[in-house]
């Protein structure tokens, strides 16, 4: 199967940030079921990713989304967005500080009002994805009835903003941009036990480097091949510009009109994303009597771990999608 990527055209929309768009436009993709005929479902990706989420041969989620998996395209519509900048759908922004998380959001907001969904049964987002998520529903705090971020948060903490400082310096000043910004990244994503526990100190002969070199070179080369600079540059941005209490006095404020029930989905290792930031969010939804549910994946292999343990993550999704 070969999915159609759709395009809406928003018209003299103004970011946060002040800029000025004659014309921005969002694409997306349609999965599973005709629109409005079944219970809908939005995912959102994490940084690198598109949404080519179900394909049954290149879908980086397939394993989760598809024809009897657990979120499954015979009884759901999958409405996958290509966050705007990411490039694969051909599209750029001129300027990559133009646009915040919550600008995003508001631009799906706009495309799904235009197909007319009033309502989504899952709003699913990874990373990135996850915090674009948590923005979403504070600007539209009834449509969407489960709420599930993944290996992220609804901020952008000091952690990531430090991290992401010193990647957009390599994507700017390195002569090998895409290469070493992603390597360095993919020490954040995975643990030392992820590492040592893969490799084991183990030589490759024909390149004459430990095997722990050339697996991340091998990342940065295929990164390179995929992606644009400034895409990165844009996404990398984003991640930096995460936070619900933009236009509130506090989270607690941003989040009291919520009506969605909110899933976390946190790993025990993330060094990225640290599960206790999920803790302290689940004590302010209990403290707003807001209906959320708190669970943890085990991995040794850190933020990447929801793109690697399929097996836990489908588990904890059932208890949404099989009820």
């Amino acid at each position: 199967m070969i999915n159609t990527i759709s395009k809406h055209s928003i018209g003299d929309y103004v970011s946060q940030r002040g800029v000025l768009f004659r014309e921005i436009d969002i694409s997306y993709e349609i999965f599973g079921r005709t629109l409005h005929t079944a219970p809908i479902v939005v995912v959102l990706h994490a940084l690198t990713g598109n949404s080519n989420v179900a394909d049954k041969n290149n879908g980086w989620w397939r394993d989760i989304i598809g024809k009897n998996r657990v979120i499954d395209t015979e009884t759901h519509t999958v409405i996958a967005f290509n966050i705007p900048g990411n490039g694969y759908d051909g599209l750029l922004l001129d300027d990559f500080r133009a646009l915040t998380a919550a600008d995003v959001a508001q631009l799906f907001l706009k495309v799904l009002d235009s197909l007319q969904v009033r309502q989504i049964y899952a709003l699913i987002g990874g990373s990135l994805g996850g915090g674009i998520a948590w923005e979403l529903a504070v600007l539209s705090p009834k449509l969407v009835e489960y709420l599930i971020p993944i290996a992220s948060d609804w901020k952008s903490s000091d952690w990531i903003i430090a991290h992401n400082h010193i990647q957009e310096n390599i994507l700017k000043y390195s002569d090998r941009p895409l290469e070493i910004a992603r390597m360095m990244a993919m020490m954040f994503y995975r643990t030392p036990g992820s590492l040592n526990a893969r490799f084991q100190g183990t030589f490759n002969v024909e390149r004459n480097q430990p095997n722990v070199v050339s697996w991340l070179e091998h990342h940065g080369e295929k990164l390179e091949g995929r992606f644009d600079l400034q895409a990165y540059l844009t996404m990398n941005f984003l991640l930096s510009h995460i936070d619900i209490r933009r236009n509130f006095h506090s989270v607690e404020h941003a989040l009291c009109a919520l009506e969605s029930t909110v899933v976390q989905i946190a790993i025990d290792s993330d060094l990225f994303f640290p599960s206790e930031a999920n803790y302290r969010t689940k004590d302010i939804l209990d403290q707003l009597g807001i209906p959320n549910a708190y669970h943890e994946i085990e991995s040794i292999h850190g933020h990447d771990a929801f793109l690697i343990e399929y097996e836990q993550l489908e588990n904890i999704l059932k208890t949404v999608f099989n009820s």
